[in-house]
């Protein structure tokens, strides 16, 4: 490896992450990020005393965190510090039900006995299904390449077993029926861009490793792991270049040899790792003669994840009796879903996920003070929402929403807040039809389906993060790298 050169295009978490697994096999590694600071989507806003991360706030699966600090033989603890939540969710219905998801077993069984006690005994039977898939679809199959198509089609009689051909919510069903309990257990696939209604039961394997690890906070913010890993990468003189979009990987005779920034100007290695969205990179930084399986007019039709409207807002008033994650869940479900994934139309209600990091570390906002972001699922950009001419509207629907349930008084309270829609998300992140999280879980673009790890007729090009497998989420892109460094061990 003495010497042989690696270009990673963006600085996400698997764009980190690859960057480190690279260096650890002896490449001279180098990031080029289009953005002004490291992390992507993982990055930071901070504005009137308030730190805003931008991107994921769930931390699941710390392993993943420990192994690239243990690759070059330090401990994650000394870089950044992870605390264990309780509850991990809580969940707000409009009747004033909470429904507080996490903990021990015990404590979740009694959660659900307030809702109805004959779910208990299901509770327990979808856990042991849930540990079934984990122990597949985690354990055996996350961290290997699925490039090969015959791998693919051995693995169906298992996945045929584990009930893969069911969605996460009609496997929730088999085993709940308080409607409530059976909408919490299955907005799992929200935070990966799935509608629970459509995306494979495969996902259900999320319940067994929030189980298993927990659900985590990092002090400090999802900015203190990219901090973390920014001293790592110094440390391990990985380079880092800000400011430098990527316009093109340079391909020669069906191999990638480097790439050219939008200054035009060309850096050629020997490697080339994606850790933009598959989808825009197909159809925009490759040359059309070079294409073969992603051509184009293919990219074009798949199912693309739903977009995202995030609002960033301080208060001068502290809300104690908020958790650290919410899940506040509208009236409707299933019309809801079907709304923002089939007829894409935004509604005039939503469910909303609400994150309060105050509520771990005060750190993240002036003394007294609260600082959250609340998440809205909505249609991507093929929806043609004019997001210019509707954005503040829907954002004092939410404020008002949330003023009227759980946070009162809280437009009188406000000090700051701004917010990003899918248009944001397609000009910052280069995310194709603005997607939260590329191209959606469901069956057909999962394993092979989805966006190999290995391009399939391009040599030396290869991709992490949310659009490959084993798919989004923190674990999944995180996974991603793991799955690239097996490629090139082998």
């Amino acid at each position: 490896m003495l010497n042989k050169t690696a270009t990673v295009i963006g600085s996400g978490f698997g764009g980190i992450s690859a960057a480190l697994r690279l260096k650890n096999l002896g490449y001279d590694v180098t990031i080029y990020e289009k953005l002004d600071q490291l992390g992507g989507r993982a990055r930071v806003f901070k504005k009137d005393g308030y730190t805003f991360d931008a991107g994921p706030t769930v931390i699941t699966a710390p392993f993943l965190f420990d192994e690239l600090f243990e690759l070059f033989k330090k401990k994650r603890e000394d870089y950044v510090k992870f605390r264990l939540l309780n509850p991990w969710y809580s969940f707000y219905f409009q009747d004033g039900n909470y429904f507080n998801y996490g903990g021990s077993i015990s404590d979740t069984e009694k959660e659900i006995s307030k809702f109805d006690k004959k779910d208990v005994e299901g509770y327990r039977k979808l856990v042991k299904m849930s540990q079934k898939i984990f122990d597949v679809g985690f354990n055996k199959l996350s961290h290997v390449p699925f490039d090969n198509f015959f791998f693919m089609i051995k693995q169906i009689p298992t996945l045929i077993r584990l009930k893969s051909y069911l969605t996460v919510y009609q496997l929730v069903s088999r085993y709940i029926k308080n409607q409530q309990i059976r909408q919490a257990l299955s907005i799992q696939p929200l935070l990966l861009g799935g509608n629970p209604l459509d995306t494979t039961s495969i996902y259900n394997l999320i319940h067994f490793l929030e189980r298993k690890w927990g659900v985590f906070y990092a002090m400090g913010g999802t900015g203190a792991i990219i901090n973390a890993f920014k001293k790592l990468m110094k440390e391990e003189k990985i380079r880092v270049n800000l400011n430098s979009e990527v316009s093109q990987i340079l391909v020669e005779n069906k191999k990638a040899v480097g790439i050219k920034l939008k200054n035009n100007k060309n850096i050629h290695s020997d490697l080339v790792i994606s850790n933009g969205d598959p989808a825009f990179v197909y159809s925009n930084m490759i040359e059309d003669k070079n294409l073969k399986r992603w051509k184009k007019s293919k990219v074009k039709k798949l199912d693309f994840s739903m977009g995202l409207f995030v609002i960033y807002f301080g208060t001068k008033k502290k809300y104690n009796n908020i958790a650290h994650h919410t899940i506040w869940m509208g009236k409707r479900f299933e019309g809801l879903l079907n709304d923002i994934f089939k007829r894409k139309i935004l509604a005039k209600d939503f469910s909303l996920y609400l994150h309060r990091p105050t509520a771990s570390d005060p750190s993240m906002a002036p003394k007294s003070c609260d600082c959250f972001y609340v998440l809205s699922p909505v249609p991507n950009l093929i929806s043609n929402i004019n997001w210019r001419e509707i954005s503040k509207e829907y954002m004092n629907a939410i404020f008002l929403a949330l003023e009227k349930t759980i946070l009162p008084d809280l437009r009188k309270n406000l000090t700051t807040y701004f917010f990003m829609n899918p248009e944001d998300f397609k000009n910052d992140y280069l995310s194709m039809n603005g997607s939260g999280f590329s191209i959606s879980p469901i069956f057909q673009q999962s394993a092979w389906f989805r966006f190999n790890n290995k391009s399939e007729n391009i040599k030396n090009l290869y991709f992490v993060g949310a659009g490959t497998h084993p798919g989004a989420g923190v674990p999944g892109v995180m996974s991603s790298a793991k799955v690239l460094e097996n490629i090139l061990k082998n």
